[in-house]
């Protein structure tokens, strides 16, 4: 006698399991591989904000609309450009990093161009004469010391001052799965850090600019007129690869991944690779005994001039394949590469210039790294900032 399935008086089970399954499936597919719009590519949301007006507009080279530079794509539209605003690294970015650039005319456009980097940070009241709104179209990857959302703010503050709307067309954060890092100290605040927000604070350009505004973080609590134009088929959750890269020495999602926890070598002796193939993909310095890679930086005219450790090999540490190994990109700062680096340089003197506090946002993790505190012990002082600032992140929050 065939015993009953104890199943039978469910006939439906199968089929709902089976619809659970496909539902989470497409749920995941639309997260992971539905095409991120930016703010930028959808133009039906902000053409009509600009037809008659003059504009300024402040992009670079990974302004990017389809294959086009926003800048070209407006003027072939018919609108109205009257001024470009390039931040670090220039407007068709063909500047290194911290190289000065003065104001210009691009030749493509006959547009005039206005540095906002070196001694000009902010866009004064006569270079926002006759304009009606600004557009700001920059790419970031989510990291405080990366200086677009510094140019963001000076461009923001300039807005209210002189009562101007700014427009601002959001783009994804590659790095906007996750928050780390010291949160920034007060007396740090520079170019390379201007706001008490985490190294890696996890928003988009456009939730940034929101929080900013929202917070009272411009001079003398200005509030701009700020509208942004947000994303579509965007989460935090979502992996997004820049098509164009965003400044001359972060050439791939390799690079920006490891941005966040290798631009800390920029405030020591260790290079990090400018002046190679590979910058922000491996570290090293001639005097390096860990690591098994070896380097020799040159000078690479627009993307790296007399980088550091100029001429000399390099051993040191081969971080090529980290997203390959890592498919889902970092979930934290990795901080032993940095430590496992001061370790190797054996306590002589050089090994912090005095860059290394304005890139942490304190003086505490230079004194720890000294003291030889460990990763977990320097990670559990960051906590009570990274908590207190999520709580003020919520609040601006599109995605």
């Amino acid at each position: 006698m065939r015993t009953k399935n104890r199943y039978s008086c469910l006939p439906g089970l199968q089929v709902l399991t089976s619809l659970f399954f496909f539902l989470m499936l497409i749920s995941y597919s639309v997260e992971t591989f539905a095409q991120v719009l930016t703010g930028a590519v959808q133009t039906q949301l902000y053409y009509p904000l600009l037809r008659g007006k003059q504009i300024g507009i402040v992009a670079n080279n990974a302004s990017d609309v389809q294959g086009i530079n926003i800048v070209d794509l407006l003027v072939k539209e018919g609108f109205l450009v009257k001024r470009i605003f390039s931040p670090e690294h220039g407007f068709r970015m063909n500047a290194e990093a911290g190289a000065h650039i003065g104001n210009d005319i691009d030749s493509a456009t006959g547009i005039p161009v206005v540095s906002l980097y070196g001694n000009h940070m902010k866009p004064s009241a006569a270079d926002l004469d006759g304009i009606d709104a600004v557009v700001f179209d920059i790419q970031d990857v989510g990291v405080r010391f990366y200086t677009y959302i510094s140019t963001l703010a000076y461009v923001m503050e300039a807005c209210a001052e002189n009562k101007i709307p700014l427009i601002l067309l959001d783009r994804p954060n590659p790095n906007g799965f996750y928050i780390d890092g010291p949160v920034l100290e007060k007396r740090q605040a520079s170019f390379v850090g201007l706001h008490p927000v985490p190294v890696v604070y996890g928003m988009t350009i456009g939730e940034y600019g929101r929080m900013v505004n929202g917070e009272g973080w411009l001079k003398a609590g200005v509030k701009c007129r700020l509208q942004v134009i947000p994303l579509s088929n965007y989460s935090h959750k979502t992996r997004y690869d820049i098509p164009v890269r965003p400044s001359p020495n972060l050439t791939n999602r390799n690079a920006v991944y490891l941005y966040p926890s290798l631009c800390f070598f920029e405030g020591t002796a260790i290079s990090v690779g400018r002046g190679t193939s590979s910058p922000f993909e491996v570290f090293g310095h001639p005097e390096m005994k860990i690591g098994s890679y070896a380097f020799t930086p040159e000078s690479i005219p627009g993307v790296s001039v007399h980088p550091p450790c100029e001429g000399s090999l390099c051993r040191g540490v081969d971080l090529r394949r980290y997203t390959r190994e890592n498919p889902d990109g970092p979930q934290k700062i990795n901080l032993e590469w940095l430590l496992s680096a001061y370790r190797d340089w054996g306590g002589r003197p050089g090994f912090f210039n005095g860059y290394f506090n304005k890139l942490a946002g304190n003086e505490l993790l230079q004194q720890q790294i000294i003291q030889g505190k460990t990763e977990k012990e320097i990670r559990e002082s960051w906590k009570p900032g990274i908590e207190r600032f999520k709580k003020i992140r919520a609040k601006y929050l599109l995605y």
